[in-house]
């Protein structure tokens, strides 16, 4: 709702938007460019009769200002049905899939498309770093011999809004009748929604079954789900990709990359082929397997899909910085190196983590973990988070973030603690959590805080208690 705010004031629309909060790096984007930032929900707020309201969905029925709009008669439409209405129409979709990447892997395209020169749209769920926001319109008009615009999209597979009960990732397909679709990994989450794997599943087989057969589908070809949803679901074009040494069952991917040793803390390298023969060395300023899949992938979209030469996409990937909140430096207070991220599936957690354990060989891996999502909070992934701290030297463990949810469902993050082992502590809140780091960390050590949500302020109060601690 953030980008689209933004998206919104670059087309020229005045834009107000009510929220219980407004946190950063979101929150002080908005005013920054303008959006009226209202706390609290109230009908007061739409006392001006606005011509246009866009509900989240995060808003009940009973929301207040959801009411409102029903009493005043107002025209009122979801966040993907104006995205599609307003921005996508005449343009190119890339639509960025998945459980996990879809926002770093957004990036990557939208970075990679601008510096080609192809002056992209983007709408993404994060704040890409070099980028001018999360959200851009792009090229309103077609250059001759050029195309229609690109306009790449995160595609969410949350559900719309409390009177559209679908995914959003639907609205964002069957528009062009060329759109490319990436699906980087299907594994169950978002329970609240999608109680069993085969719901979860369901939304993309819908999605796949959607995509124009003009379009192309890029598809992460080690992933068991999505290649065989992929497969038989797809009435398009597909073009698959992995890692060497990936299981791709009966898949040859068209695209392979294979990482080699890292030069240095700074930058992670791969050879890249395209159909057996090969495209060059890579070399990547983010950390991570998992982000040498994201690169994968935006090579084949953009090649494929797009026409961007592997050397341009060589070029481009190499100046790419990341995105806020996925395995963001955010100091060095003292010596130790205090990362952000937005991580909180099992999976995603194991990822960054030993990313950020190839990157630092070196001193202590401690870990803050928050389980605030909904599928955080539950014990739908009680064993799989287990595992998903094996890395780390130090895992604290602070409380569920949704008291609501009924104790027999909720994670138990005491028997996670003691099912780690010595290595794990449930801390009984935030400031807890600092004061064992600022006591027990030293010089040379890496802390990540991992939550998608604002964890109590715990990062600026981590960096303030350890640069101000005596030597």
């Amino acid at each position: 709702m953030g980008a689209l705010a933004a998206l919104l004031r670059e087309a020229g629309d005045d834009v107000s938007g009510s929220d219980v909060a407004f946190d950063p790096p979101i929150g002080p984007t908005l005013t920054a460019i303008g959006v009226e930032c209202l706390r609290g929900y109230s009908a007061e707020h739409l006392e001006r009769r606005p011509d246009l309201v866009v509900v989240g969905n995060a808003n009940r029925r009973d929301n207040p200002e959801a009411l409102a709009t029903e009493q005043l008669g107002l025209r009122r439409v979801s966040m993907s049905g104006i995205l599609r209405e307003r921005f996508l129409a005449r343009r190119r979709p890339l639509v960025v899939t998945g459980t996990h990447g879809k926002t770093t892997t957004s990036s990557m395209c939208a970075w990679v498309l601008s510096r080609a020169g192809l002056e992209p749209g983007w709408f993404i769920g994060g704040l890409p770093k070099g980028l001018s926001g999360g959200a851009a319109i792009g090229a309103t008009q077609i250059r001759p011999g050029s195309g229609r615009t690109p306009f790449v999209v995160e595609g969410d597979e949350y559900d719309d809004v409390y009177w559209h009960k679908q995914p959003k990732f639907l609205d964002y397909v069957g528009v062009a009748g060329d759109e490319v679709v990436i699906v980087t990994s299907i594994e169950h989450d978002h329970v609240d929604v999608y109680p069993t794997a085969a719901a979860y599943e369901g939304a993309f087989r819908e999605l796949l079954r959607r995509v124009s057969p003009g379009g192309l589908v890029v598809c992460d070809a080690r992933d068991p789900v999505a290649r065989a949803l992929t497969r038989a679901e797809a009435r398009a074009r597909i073009a698959y990709y992995a890692l060497d040494g990936d299981d791709t069952g009966d898949v040859t991917p068209t695209w392979l990359a294979a990482p080699v040793a890292s030069a240095g803390e700074d930058m992670q390298s791969f050879d890249l082929y395209a159909a057996g023969v090969a495209c060059g060395r890579y070399a990547l300023r983010v950390p991570g397997r998992h982000n040498v899949r994201n690169a994968v992938a935006t090579v084949a979209a953009c090649a494929e899909g797009f026409g961007v030469s592997e050397r341009d996409a060589r070029a481009h990937l190499a100046t790419f910085r990341g995105v806020a909140r996925r395995q963001d430096l955010l100091g060095e207070p003292g010596g130790v190196r205090v990362y952000d991220d937005f991580a909180h599936h099992p999976t995603a957690v194991d990822e960054t983590l030993r990313a950020l354990r190839a990157r630092h060989p070196s001193g202590a891996l401690w870990v803050a973990f928050e389980p605030r999502s909904a599928t955080a909070c539950r014990k739908l992934h009680q064993e799989a988070y287990v595992r998903a701290f094996d890395v780390a030297d130090h895992v604290l463990l602070a409380p569920v973030g949704r008291a609501s949810i009924a104790e027999n469902e909720r994670l138990d993050v005491g028997l996670l603690a003691r099912t780690i082992g010595s290595r794990a502590e449930a801390a009984a809140s935030a400031d807890a959590i600092v004061e064992r780091i600022a006591a027990g960390a030293r010089a040379g050590d890496t802390v990540a805080i991992l939550s998608n949500g604002s964890f109590g302020g715990i990062h600026q109060k981590l960096l303030d208690r350890l640069k101000g601690r005596s030597p």
